[in-house]
């Protein structure tokens, strides 16, 4: 019973949430990461780019052209055979309009990873706050659930209390005060057991409360054993002759 409310509690509490969950896109929740890749790329990049600007400035100059793009190639990894057969083909060739189009080509690739670059990047951004608003609505469903059990417990004891209550009222009116009455006051008790557990003054509670049973106790034993010496005492009256 108490599993099926709590799964109940899950259904209600999920369809009357305000807003679905917003799908999470599929890169890092840490846009520090990101950042560093980032800027660790563009240093890359900005080396390679310089390296190779000074070895065309000093194309006249082949050991600097040399030294430039061999620190060029450090930044970068090793090329393909197949790159390698085209570009060879390229300056065999020579010809003007093969550079252009490899250059128009190379440009419209950089706009493309820069357009790429951009998706990753408010990716993550979405992906962390993606994952702030679930981690947000798990704290919401656990509240959800641990009042839940909270209240099923609180009506448990109201319904323990009512009980006791009931019958402690039954015993009064057919068969005694003396145990009637302990059982409305700890029909009493087991009603108020939510509050006591609640509150504050929760160790003072228990410990008047227990001072008050043990008490009570004492006085039934008291008057139990005071009854049985009564009737030992009574001695019936001689019958008349």
């Amino acid at each position: 019973m108490r599993s099926l409310l709590v799964i109940a509690l899950l259904m209600a509490g999920c369809a009357t949430s305000s807003d679905p969950l917003p799908v999470q896109p599929d890169g890092p929740t840490s846009p520090s990461v990101v950042a560093t890749v980032s800027k660790q790329w563009d240093t890359a990049d900005a080396k390679v780019s310089a390296a190779i600007s000074i070895a065309k400035e000093n194309a006249d100059r082949p050991d600097v052209v040399r030294s430039e793009t061999a620190v060029a190639l450090s930044f970068l990894p090793a090329p393909e055979a197949g790159e390698l057969a085209i570009a060879r083909a390229r300056a065999a060739k020579a010809d003007q309009k093969d550079y252009a189009a490899a250059e128009a080509f190379g440009k419209k690739l950089l706009s493309q990873i820069d357009t790429s670059w951009l998706k990753v990047q408010a990716d993550t951004t979405e992906a962390l706050r993606v994952s702030q608003l679930k981690d947000a609505r798990i704290v919401e469903l656990t509240k959800a659930v641990e009042q839940a059990k909270a209240d099923m417990a609180s009506q448990t004891w109201s319904w323990i209390g009512g009980a006791l209550a009931v019958a402690g009222a039954l015993c009064t009116a057919f068969l005694s005060p003396k145990i009637g009455l302990p059982l409305i006051g700890c029909g009493m008790l087991c009603g108020a057991v939510p509050l006591i557990t609640e509150s504050e003054y929760f160790s003072v509670i228990v410990a008047t409360t227990l001072s008050i049973a043990a008490a009570l106790m004492l006085y039934l034993l008291w008057d139990y054993v005071k009854d049985k010496a009564n009737a030992s005492d009574y001695v019936p009256p001689s019958p008349k002759v």
